[in-house]
């Protein structure tokens, strides 16, 4: 498969002159050749069928070489039927004389048997047949029975007759006085001298076949290619028409006709070499097919030479085409002046060379410059530095003063955008104003913000800039009869001290600036202190990379139950983090940094493998336990969710059916479509799917009613709020008959006391979870609780070491 797809590969990596070329020769040379068959097998077709007209001719010319020797046999038995000395011997019944007539006459005539029979038919006496293996008892009865045949049908000049196999041809001729006293029977075989007579009056080779009653048929006689003893056997079994034969090699038509014939069969064959007649034709193909073979040859000269010259200019623009890959946009084409379509390829590559040139113009700009303002954009700047850092030496200080507009946002809302871009103009020219320092570096690298690299400058250098700056905003901005205040925070990274590369130092410079705005400053220069909290996170956000390693995750188990009986039907999995030294991380600190590193998935995963690990000890505690666990938008949307989870299944042999998922609303609002597709996958699974925090997302009802889930819960914060807010009430109310109208279950989270519990059963909720039931737990404290819930039916007391959800 390689080695075709190598070949596909080169053809089409072949220059186009040779492809055309090949294409022609290859399909010129496919119409020779379906010539050439045609015009072969019609050859062959019409030489078959004129080898079987003279076959068949040959059969006539032997039918009339029969008739005329039988009438020749005929005369001379007349004459001897007619002679006075036979007639005397007969009417004086004297034996002797008449065999010493019927040898001498039938020897000159060349008969081989002849008998006289008397006026009845009886035979009386008749000469010896050499060499036969029949007796003489059956030589007579065949006699006689040819003699009848030939009585019985005077019309009849002779009849055939086979003796051993051989075929003869007999006559009968009355012997009158004036009666008939007698009949003269005379017969000749048909043997291999009438065969040579035939073959050379007709030039084609023949075989007699001949076979009595029993026997297998036999070639008795045979001429020419038939002669061989070998192929007789092929002869003897050829079938009655025309028929295909081959000896040797050679291939030949012959035709098998019955002769009418007693005491047996007797056929005939006439053989025709096909090859012999398709020679002088065969000579004329491989005549044509030299011809055509030198046309071939010179079409793909007289081709290749016309390519040549078509493709010649095309090469041209092929290197034009690679220089203006290399960038050298000013390359002289060749074959613009000429009128063909060459010509119009060629205008038509440098209109296309001038737009790239100017395009390529345009993107050097837009790659490096702001189209707003004109000033460098954040690209540019880092550029700029990274030339600036590239070998300066730290006695050299360097600075990056980074500047955020304040309150542009209310500029955009208030004012609409085209203002707020009129504005953003004005005051990239207040800042160009004031940068005047010797090499400095003006930038605008975001929305509303700006940016000054100032090489040479310290930090006292870079804070009275910053004053400047603030100075030059104080006069307010009078723009299309509005007059706009501006103000700006901003932030200064000095170079090498904050920072020993660039992106660092812009990244130091802008988090100054942020701390400089929270704190409603004018101009902060970046302190490690300003990023504690970033750092602290980057530290926690570490640890919890190895915390799956360390063993410090542990899984706990909130309870569902059933409203209307109480029982335990599942459990929530939730999982918490006990840090070496910090103790209990609370999940609010490091679940959203895991949601938006990714690394949630590591968490939803191990907290898979732990629920299955657990499985035997919960499902002895609480048999037919099902056990939830929450999936993020970062879960549903990971490409082999799916594969992972059927990897699980068969790995641990839980069924699905015993485990439910819950997405939340706005996980599934992400990517609607991807979600319905993962959702519609793990419900074929037969994963029980659930929507968590129902009636917190902006999903539709049109949309929840095509997604494949079994189960609503309903969010805590209407739950709580059902006491004290009609409204939550009615959206309780309203979720659950929505819910069981669409065949969907429902679970309230969030019920805090026994009266939530009681309201909820009047409302027909299914299942319910929250801290009057029982906070989340952890797993070794799961088969305790159940005992005590199954054996009082109310909320027990948390297990030493729960902690609150």
């Amino acid at each position: 498969m390689n080695a075709r797809a190598d070949g596909r590969h080169g053809w089409r990596h072949t220059r186009l002159a040779p492809r055309i070329v090949g294409i022609s020769v290859v399909l010129l040379l496919l119409v020779q050749a379906v010539v050439f068959a045609i015009v072969r097998v019609g050859i062959e077709r019409q030489a078959q069928a004129v080898i079987a007209k003279e076959l068949a001719t040959g059969e006539r010319v032997w039918r009339r070489l029969l008739d005329q020797n039988a009438a020749r046999l005929r005369q001379g038995a007349q004459l001897l039927a007619s002679d006075y000395g036979f007639r005397t011997a007969v009417a004086s019944a004297d034996r002797e004389t008449v065999l010493s007539a019927l040898e001498n006459h039938g020897e000159r005539i060349g008969s081989v048997l002849t008998a006289f029979l008397d006026a009845e038919g009886r035979l009386v006496t008749r000469t010896d047949l050499p060499a036969t293996a029949l007796s003489p008892q059956q030589v007579d009865d065949r006699l006689q029975a040819v003699a009848r045949s030939l009585a019985e049908q005077p019309q009849r000049p002779s009849v055939l007759a086979l003796l051993d196999r051989v075929p003869y041809q007999f006559v009968l001729v009355p012997v009158r006085a004036p009666l008939v006293i007698g009949w003269v029977l005379m017969s000749f075989p048909i043997d291999q001298a009438l065969a040579d007579d035939m073959d050379q009056l007709f030039a084609v080779p023949l075989a007699v076949v001949g076979h009595g009653p029993g026997q297998e048929p036999a070639v008795v006689v045979s001429t020419g290619v038939a002669r061989p003893p070998q192929r007789h056997a092929a002869i003897a079994a050829l079938p009655l028409g025309v028929s295909p034969l081959t000896f040797d090699g050679e291939r030949y038509l012959a035709r098998a006709f019955a002769l009418d014939t007693l005491h047996g069969e007797a056929t005939t064959v006439l053989l025709r070499s096909v090859d012999e007649a398709m020679a002088p034709f065969w000579q004329l193909q491989w005549l044509l097919l030299v011809v055509a073979a030198l046309g071939v040859a010179l079409f793909a000269a007289i081709n290749w030479a016309a390519m040549r010259r078509v493709t010649r200019p095309l090469r041209a623009l092929t290197r034009a085409a690679q220089a203006l890959e290399r960038g050298e946009a000013a390359v002289a084409l060749e074959g613009a002046d000429r009128g063909d379509e060459v010509g119009a390829l060629a205008r038509g590559f440098e209109t296309m060379r001038s737009s790239l040139a100017r395009q390529q113009a345009d993107i050097q700009r837009l790659a490096f410059e702001d189209p707003l303002t004109g000033l460098p954009n954040r690209a540019r700047l880092r550029l700029a530095l990274l030339q600036v850092l590239d070998g300066r030496s730290p006695s050299h200080p360097l600075t990056v003063l980074t500047l955020n507009l304040d309150r542009f946002k209310h500029i955009n809302h208030v004012l609409g955008y085209a203002f707020g871009d009129t504005v953003l103009r004005a005051a990239a020219q207040r800042l160009r104003d004031v940068v005047d320092a010797p090499g400095a570096l003006l930038a605008r690298v975001g929305g509303d913000e700006f940016c000054v690299l100032v090489p040479g400058a310290d930090a006292d250098a870079a804070m009275a800039l910053a004053e400047r700056l603030a100075a030059a905003f104080q006069a307010p901005l009078v723009l299309d009869e509005q007059t706009v205040d501006l103000s700006a925070g901003m932030g200064v990274a000095v170079w090498p001290d904050d920072g020993a590369d660039a992106d660092t130092l812009l990244g130091r410079a802008e988090i100054a600036m942020r701390a400089a705005k929270a704190r409603a400053e004018h101009c902060l220069r970046y302190d490690a202190a300003l990023d504690a909290g970033s750092a602290q996170t980057l530290s926690l956000l570490s640890d919890l990379r190895q915390a799956v390693d360390r063993h410090e995750l542990r899984l706990y188990l909130q309870p569902k139950i059933d409203v209307r009986t109480g029982a335990v039907v599942a459990a929530e999995a939730l999982v918490r983090w006990h840090h070496p030294r910090r103790g209990l991380v609370p999940p609010m600190q490091f679940i959203p940094f895991a949601e938006q590193t990714g690394f949630v998935r590591a968490l939803t995963r191990w907290m898979v493998e732990e629920t299955a690990r657990q499985w035997p000890g919960l499902q002895a505690a609480s048999p037919g336990l099902r056990v939830a666990i929450n999936l993020s938008t970062r879960d549903l949307m990971a490409p082999d969710l799916v594969e992972w989870l059927e990897a699980w299944q068969r790995r641990h042999g839980i069924g699905p059916a015993a485990v439910g998922l819950e997405i939340t609303e706005s996980a599934i609002m992400d990517d609607p479509q991807r979600a319905e597709a993962t959702l519609n996958r793990l419900a074929a699974m037969g994963f029980r799917l659930s929507i968590d925090d129902f009636g917190t997302g902006y999903s539709s009802l049109a949309y929840l009613k095509r997604l494949p889930v079994q189960e609503l819960k309903i969010d805590r914060s209407f739950v709580m709020g059902m006491e004290r807010a009609a409204d939550d009430a009615v959206i309780v109310r309203s979720t659950i008959d929505l819910a069981h109208n669409l065949g969907l279950s429902v679970v309230a989270e969030g019920v805090e006391n026994a009266a939530i519990l009681v309201a909820l059963r009047d409302l027909g909720c299914d299942e319910a979870q929250g801290y009057h039931i029982a906070r989340p737990m952890p797993v070794d404290d799961w088969a305790a609780w159940c005992r005590t819930w199954r054996s009082t039916g109310s909320p027990a007391a948390p297990p030493s070491g729960t902690v609150a959800a």
